[in-house]
């Protein structure tokens, strides 16, 4: 059974039992009233009949009472008076065995100087009344004409009523889930749509706020990171083939010259040489994709301990300038908490190491080994890492490409490196949940600021 469905009969019975919950209160409490109402109207009776024929004070008053009682009083519908004396010893069995009432009914009576009693529509109110003559039961009894008539036109109200109840339960349940239920049929023709030949296409969010709002906007983001690892995938795919191509075509080159004649000794030694550099540089780029693809995990197979980050960084900074001593690295620590365990994040100490080192040695080989600014920082939250060179930048449009393995900028021509080192640090800033920020003017140096969440030791 379909959702929409059930949420159909799920308003349609609810509605339902709220109508018959309140149809039936409604009746029975009409019901309820009106016999309290009729045995009041009997007892109004029964004391005036007991004072038309029992009191003897007066034969006008008497009469006079008489005349009211005829006048004013609606006659009910098989409406009749008894009268019994209350004699020491007396059991009414004969009387209540004639009036088809129970024995207990004139001992209530008696006790309680008042009962009531009903039996087939038929209403029995009886009061002790102490008279000059002698103590009386007086009984006024009738058919309940409310209950008859009034009753049997409130039922058949009340069935009209919930059956046209529900008509309308029925129409507004389908009008609500086709309501509720459409913005969730759109979603679902939508994402039928998409493929991956057209990641591109997204679902409409119009209103943020809401759940579908949110499901759309999560969809959405969903996708973002699925068409980013697709073009990333195929970039990494393409690019990785060119880059592996490049020295396996010059080593096979490069033997096949060789092998062609023979050749001089000096000849064979520099056919050796480039084949040892070509075989290097692409030892090199395997153990980099091999190392870039190891890092696209979630990072649950690494060991994850405390690490201070200011600490590393002096570590980082000692490494690069033993490497090159034309590298110049100024640590600029005013932006550090008093706390120094604030500078604690969880994390991987050989991963973080690797690539603080990467930012900081393309800062230093982009900029030709002029001064680079390293400043650090902590927040209640986060431990920063900004990284500021005074090198020949990025071009604005070549910006979005950075992170793509292998890409490099169009003005790095001149320097060394494979494209490896930016791809691979995002991803280790990424096992540990951080942020790195890219900002870069062209001929006007770099900044790369990396945000790590606070490992809150």
């Amino acid at each position: 059974m379909k959702t929409q469905t059930k949420t159909k009969l799920l308003l349609l019975s609810s509605f339902l039992t709220i109508i018959f919950i309140f149809s039936g209160f409604v009746y029975f409490s009409i019901s309820n009233y009106s016999n309290d109402d009729f045995y009041k109207l009997l007892e109004i009776r029964a004391v005036t009949a007991a004072k038309a024929e029992l009191n003897e004070d007066s034969k006008n008053s008497v009469k006079d009472i008489r005349d009211l009682r005829n006048k004013f009083f609606e006659k009910l519908p098989n409406e009749r008076d008894y009268f019994f004396e209350i004699l020491p010893g007396k059991s009414f069995e004969k009387e209540a065995k004639s009036l088809d009432l129970p024995k207990s009914f004139f001992g209530e009576i008696i006790v309680n100087q008042k009962a009531e009693y009903n039996h087939k529509n038929m209403y029995y109110k009886g009061i002790r009344y102490k008279a000059k003559g002698g103590d009386y039961i007086v009984i006024a009894s009738a058919e309940n004409y409310i209950e008859l008539h009034h009753s049997e036109y409130l039922r058949r109200t009340l069935i009209i009523a919930i059956i046209l109840s529900v008509l309308f339960s029925l129409i507004i349940s389908i009008y609500f889930s086709k309501y509720i239920f459409k913005p969730l049929v759109r979603i679902t023709e939508k994402v039928k749509q998409i493929s991956s030949e057209n990641l591109h296409l997204r679902l409409d969010v119009k209103n943020r706020s809401d759940e579908l709002g949110e499901l759309s906007q999560t969809f959405n983001d969903m996708l973002n990171r699925i068409e980013t690892s697709f073009e990333t995938q195929n970039n990494f795919i393409s690019n990785a083939s060119h880059e592996l191509r490049t020295p396996l075509t010059a080593i096979i080159g490069e033997a096949d010259v060789a092998l062609s004649k023979v050749r001089k000794p000096e000849e064979y030694i520099e056919t050796i040489g480039i084949i040892l550099h070509e075989a290097e540089k692409l030892d090199k780029k395997t153990k980099a994709l091999l190392f870039l693809a190891q890092t696209g995990f979630d990072g649950k197979v690494q060991k994850f301990d405390k690490v201070r980050i200011d600490q590393l960084l002096w570590d980082v900074k000692e490494t690069l300038e033993k490497i090159d001593g034309k590298n110049i690295i100024q640590m600029d620590t005013s932006l550090m908490p008093e706390n120094p365990s604030k500078m604690k994040v969880r994390g991987n100490e050989q991963l973080l190491h690797l690539a603080l080192t990467n930012i900081i040695s393309n800062a230093c080989k982009y900029s030709d080994h002029k001064m680079v600014n390293v400043s650090m920082g902590a927040s209640d939250k986060s431990v920063f890492v900004a990284v500021k060179d005074s090198g020949i930048g990025i071009p604005e449009n070549e910006l979005k490409y950075i992170y793509h393995p292998f890409f490099r900028a169009s003005n790095t021509k001149y320097y060394e490196g494979f494209g490896i080192g930016l791809p691979l640090t995002r991803n280790i800033i990424r096992m540990h949940e951080g942020e790195i920020i890219v900002s870069s003017l062209l001929n006007g140096g770099t900044t790369v600021q990396i945000n790590l969440p606070a490992g809150n030791y």
